[in-house]
């Protein structure tokens, strides 16, 4: 009988440990290759992304332009400008699922400064939205400082949707693109969307 007792028990608990595995795995929204694996090449997009803003040709690195460090995550990142003649480079992706209005969401991203980046060496932001449609920018939910590090940063933030969104689009800014601002960041290493405790 204690043994018929202790066998119910431990079967509960492993119940109760896949259902809460189970609800943390449905709580994540995976990108499509967030840390932007491919090989290195200039002028190319991604695996998995498309361009938002014209004139967008991002850089697969390392290996070109005069930027060798190595990666965050995996073997290669991403490189976005900002050019003299005020464009910038924006790319963006569908997500697998909504991002559910006033829940909050939490990601991380990591950045960093690309030195001698071609003559594009003044730092950059990136800034990231979130739509109900392809290649707007309908919520802006995160702005980075200008990096002026070579070195990888981490940087977490949340965020609560004001409507049911669909589609994310990352971009390099600065406030300083009407004066002729030629600019990089470097992005690597965005994780997947979690939701998050707070309202």
């Amino acid at each position: 009988m204690k043994l018929k007792k202790t066998y119910i028990l431990f079967a509960n608990i492993i119940v109760v440990l896949v259902l809460l595995f189970s609800k943390n795995i449905e709580a994540q929204i995976y990108l499509t290759n967030p840390s932007f694996e491919d090989e290195p090449a200039d002028a190319t997009l991604p695996t998995g992304w498309w361009k938002v803003s014209p004139n967008t040709t991002p850089d697969i690195l390392p290996g070109y332009w005069g930027i060798y460090e190595d990666a965050s995550e995996g073997d290669t990142y991403l490189g976005l400008i900002t050019r003299e003649n005020n464009t910038f480079e924006s790319m963006g992706q569908k997500l697998p699922e909504r991002l559910i209005k006033d829940v909050c969401y939490s990601m991380s991203i990591d950045i960093a400064h690309g030195e001698n980046y071609a003559g594009y060496s003044n730092p950059a932001k990136v800034r990231i939205y979130i739509s109900t449609k392809k290649k707007d920018r309908q919520q802006l939910i995160f702005e980075s400082e200008a990096s002026e590090s070579t070195e990888w940063e981490t940087i977490n933030f949340d965020f609560n949707p004001t409507k049911n969104m669909r589609y994310i689009i990352i971009e390099a800014y600065h406030e300083k693109l009407n004066q002729g601002y030629k600019s990089n960041i470097l992005i690597d290493n965005i994780s997947s969307i979690l939701q998050c405790d707070k309202a």
